[in-house]
């Protein structure tokens, strides 16, 4: 089992962290001042691990990259539905 978690989101005062695949909730006044969705968190301390959370929004970045690899752009401006 890993010590570190994701926080997923935060929901009224709940945080929802991602610990091996499932989500977990702790309150959310135990995060530290800042935490933000997709920070990496310690689970022993709950500090944010900035360098594991940049490796995070990296890897998502690259995925999302790769995921509209060849699509068209979405429309822009105005439209009616």
């Amino acid at each position: 089992m890993t010590n570190r978690a994701t926080l997923d989101r935060i929901e009224d005062d709940v945080a929802v962290l991602v610990v091996d695949g499932r989500e977990v909730t702790r309150p959310s006044s135990e995060l530290p001042a800042g935490a933000r969705e997709g920070d990496v968190l310690d689970l022993d301390t709950l500090a944010v691990d900035p360098e594991a959370t940049e490796a995070l929004r990296e890897e998502v970045r690259r995925a999302r990259e790769k995921a509209t690899r060849g699509k068209p752009p979405p429309p822009s401006g105005s439209f009616d539905l």
